[in-house]
């Protein structure tokens, strides 16, 4: 892989995490009923990982030598608290999936360091996704 295609790649996972950080301020405003200070808080707890992992990959663009995207990822709409969780587990396995294969082509381009950090993302991603989950588990519909 050259190193455009790096950066394109790295900007796809940039703009993912700024879509992340939105949709979690989002969801922290819009969730209801007698969850909702419970919500509230576990999303907005979300949002330092997903600023951290943002601010990785725009600092890795840039030592690349490219220019990092300022335009997120679109939020799906939701109106209800379960359909912003499932929505939320949804955009977490897609930057496990994302962060996997970054991880690969970051150990093929010869950058062992973004590969072990690329890992740890990974790491952090399938957290917020089980979590997530375990909160989903018997939630009524």
């Amino acid at each position: 892989m050259d190193k455009k295609t790096m950066i394109d790649k790295l900007n796809e996972d940039l703009a993912g995490e700024l879509g992340a950080i939105i949709q979690y301020l989002t969801y922290a405003a819009k969730a209801t009923g007698p969850y909702r200070p419970q919500l509230s808080q576990f999303f907005l707890a979300e949002v330092a990982d997903e600023q951290l992992h943002a601010q990785y990959l725009a600092n890795k663009i840039v030592a690349l030598g490219g220019e990092p995207t300022t335009i997120p990822r679109k939020v799906p709409a939701t109106k209800t608290n379960h359909e912003m969780l499932e929505a939320i587990v949804a955009a977490e396995k897609k930057a496990v999936a994302d962060y996997t294969q970054r991880a690969k082509e970051a150990e093929a381009f010869g950058d062992k360091g973004m590969a072990v950090q690329l890992e740890d993302m990974v790491r952090d991603e399938s957290g917020h996704s089980e979590e997530t989950e375990r909160i989903l588990r018997d939630w009524p519909l």
